[in-house]
């Protein structure tokens, strides 16, 4: 029978520790939470400035809901486009400071909707082999030549360009990476862009609102500011503490994606209240230096308390901090160890990162408290 392809499949999976499983929250979004009835502090998620549960965030969603309904109707390009979705784009924009930006539901459904309406057959994508899935699969979409280059390095991408004979060319990078936490190099990259004539589609999912100055995000934090050819995409669930994305760049590469960005034109505009709490969001991120500050203490003191361990932490200054342990079993082993001693660090295995690099992914927060983060590099240091 058809589906029973299916059921060997997800008994291989079983079979080589890679089926996953969900675990329902019976809390809200924090440092701390609630499974099964149990208290566990949670260092797995992307919330890095812990702002998915402030109060400013509710009471705009609770105003906006009065004013506006909770539905938008429509697609952007119909009926959906309302107040809120239009603030926040200006609000964005000005932010990053950029011309324009545009308001898609989700990360994932705007670098889908980005690669394919840039480039398409006859063209080529040169790519960072770390980049996140959304980006493999936006080239993918868009049927141009699928380049990818090692990890961050920028001289084998500039032989790539130069012998590429594609009619339009495009670089594509996450900025935070976001299973090893270090940065893609921004000023190379538009350097090598300008000198090729192509694209640069920055994903800067991990970055926006922790990096750079006020939050401003990866771009601010390389001192590189907008060209013609510079496409930048933010990402609102993360550092933000809400959902959904944006993409900013020129007039001319804003206008053409709300035109023909298929993701963006035939879904039902995201509802007008997640638009007024990341406009609240973005206050407190611009006024969130004490919040950075913090949570880049907390990474010195992990990476302090780790140091000297056999637990080695890849080179990261971000709020992601990954622990590579190897293969699928081990990792699944101490990331059950830490769940003995109501620790929640996530085991990330393939095919999310590469065979043989399966990993425990310590997020940090500036929720998080230097003793909780000192709790963990205690639990860590009774497995080694």
């Amino acid at each position: 029978m058809i589906w029973e392809e299916l059921t060997r499949q997800l008994q291989s999976l079983s079979e080589n520790n890679l089926l996953r499983q969900r675990k329902t929250l019976e809390s809200v979004c924090s440092t701390q939470a609630v499974i099964d009835g149990r208290t566990v502090l949670a260092f797995c998620s992307n919330d890095y400035l812990g702002l998915a549960s402030h109060p400013a965030l509710a009471d705009a969603v609770c105003a906006s809901a009065r004013q506006w309904g909770t539905g938008s109707g429509g697609s952007h390009v119909v009926s959906g486009h309302m107040g809120p979705h239009d603030a926040l784009e200006k609000a964005l924009a000005g932010f990053v400071g950029a011309d324009r930006a545009l308001f898609y539901s989700t990360g994932y459904m705007a670098n889908v909707g980005i690669v394919p309406t840039l480039v398409g057959r006859g063209d080529a994508v040169f790519a960072d082999r770390l980049n996140h899935a959304s980006l493999i699969d936006a080239v993918q979409l868009s049927r141009a030549e699928h380049r990818r280059y090692a990890h961050n390095d920028m001289e084998q991408l500039e032989k790539m360009l130069a012998a590429s004979d594609a009619k339009r060319k495009l670089i594509l990078t996450d900025a935070v990476f976001s299973m090893d936490g270090d940065l893609a190099p921004l000023k190379a990259l538009i350097g090598l862009a300008e000198r090729y004539d192509a694209w640069l589609v920055v994903d800067d999912a991990h970055g926006f609102g922790v990096l750079g100055r006020e939050g401003r995000g990866s771009l601010d934090h390389a001192g590189l500011s907008f060209s013609p050819r510079l496409v930048y995409v933010g990402t609102l669930g993360k550092a933000a503490g809400v959902s959904g994305a944006f993409v900013a760049g020129s007039e001319t590469v804003i206008e053409w994606l709300m035109q023909r960005s298929r993701s963006y034109i035939f879904t039902t505009a995201t509802s007008p209240v997640m638009a007024s709490a990341i406009l609240a969001s973005l206050e407190l991120i611009r006024n969130g230096d004490d919040r950075r500050c913090h949570l880049q203490a907390l990474i010195d003191r992990l990476q302090r308390g780790l140091d000297g361990s056999k637990w080695k932490l890849l080179p990261s200054f971000t709020a992601i901090q990954p622990v590579v342990v190897g293969e699928n079993d081990a990792v699944l082993n101490v990331s059950a160890e830490l769940a003995k001693r109501n620790i929640w660090v996530p085991a990330i295995r393939p095919p999310t990162v590469p065979k043989g690099s399966a990993r425990l992914r310590i997020s940090l927060s500036a929720a998080h408290t230097h003793e909780q983060v000192a709790q963990l590099v205690d639990a860590l240091r009774e497995m080694a």
